[in-house]
């Protein structure tokens, strides 16, 4: 069995720290050790080389598994890059994989790397940093889909008008991507990409549930106990008439199939849910309170009977 050493030590975490845990302890390890800040410095050029080497590990499962079991995980490798640079690799499955960099190099002016076995410096490509920005559309945007224009500040303090490919169907939450848009590279790195957050502002009347959509329909106490039909809105089909059965209490929900919104994994449309609201009148002239003092007498069923035994 090959004698590794303490990948925990080096990396200053206890065996039972979380991914989140050992991922900031690196990050500012490899930051306070990279040779763009120790240029002359060969002793942080070496601690460098085994923050890494513990980062190969202990920041994938599967190696940290085997390396918590067996005390031997896949051995990191540190190979020459094009042009002269340097990067580093992991083996995952016995294939040589790249080691992102990128949260790292992009705080370091210039992007100049100090290899470790060659002579000499060598310009070192950075990539630029992404953008994030927040943006909200209009509730009907998000159901149908449609495009939407984002105005995206620059480094020279101009403003950029971009537009941006809404899907139909997105929700709060989701995060458009718009690559090349970001910030631009260092040393011919590829630039960054913009990140656009959504919020969808919410309609006066729709309610979304998933694919679903959910609409409130006030009635009067007669149709709820009558029946009757009531034209209503849809959000992508205009006006559909709904027929309320006889005997409907307050708080029903009644399904319109297929009249919601597409759901992008299936491809298929949500239902509308036309959930019933009675309303009774505020005021009653003498007519109605006479029919209803009557209606009352007439009422045979005690709709609380059973409810808290």
């Amino acid at each position: 069995m090959a004698n590794h050493p303490d990948y925990y030590e080096i990396l200053g975490v206890p065996r039972t720290a979380g991914a989140d845990e050992i991922r900031r302890a690196y990050k500012k390890l490899a930051r306070k050790y990279h040779p763009d800040a120790n240029a002359d410095d060969d002793s942080a050029l070496e601690k460098f080389k085994q923050i890494q080497a513990a980062w190969a590990v202990l920041g994938d499962e599967k190696k940290r598994s085997n390396y918590d079991k067996y005390g031997t995980p896949d051995e990191p490798a540190f190979q020459g890059g094009p042009s002269g640079g340097t990067r580093w690799t992991y083996s995952t499955d016995g294939a040589d994989m790249p080691f992102d960099l990128e949260d790292i190099l992009g705080g370091f002016g210039g992007g100049r790397f100090r290899t470790g076995g060659g002579s000499g410096r060598a310009d070192w490509p950075i990539p630029g940093q992404d953008i994030r920005l927040e943006t909200r559309i209009p509730f009907q945007l998000a159901v149908e889909g449609g495009s939407w224009d984002i105005h995206v500040p620059r480094e020279d303090g101009s403003s950029e008008t971009l537009s941006v490919t809404i899907p139909p169907g997105i929700d709060t939450g989701s995060v458009i991507r718009l690559a090349g848009q970001g910030r631009p590279g260092i040393n011919g790195g590829k630039p960054g990409d913009l990140l656009v957050a959504l919020t969808v502002t919410p309609h006066p009347w729709f309610r979304r549930e998933g694919a679903n959509i959910l609409l409130e329909i006030p009635i009067t106490l007669s149709e709820a106990a009558l029946g009757t039909k009531v034209d209503i809105p849809t959000v992508l089909d205009g006006t559909v008439t709904l027929t309320i059965p006889p005997g409907t209490a307050s708080g029903s929900r009644l399904r319109l199939r297929g009249k919601g919104i597409r759901d992008r994994r299936t491809g298929r449309r949500g239902d509308m849910l036309a959930s019933i609201r009675i309303v009774p009148p505020k005021q009653l002239s003498p007519a109605m309170r006479e029919l209803l003092e009557k209606l009352k007498t007439l009422e045979t069923e005690d709709c609380r009977a059973g409810l808290w035994t």
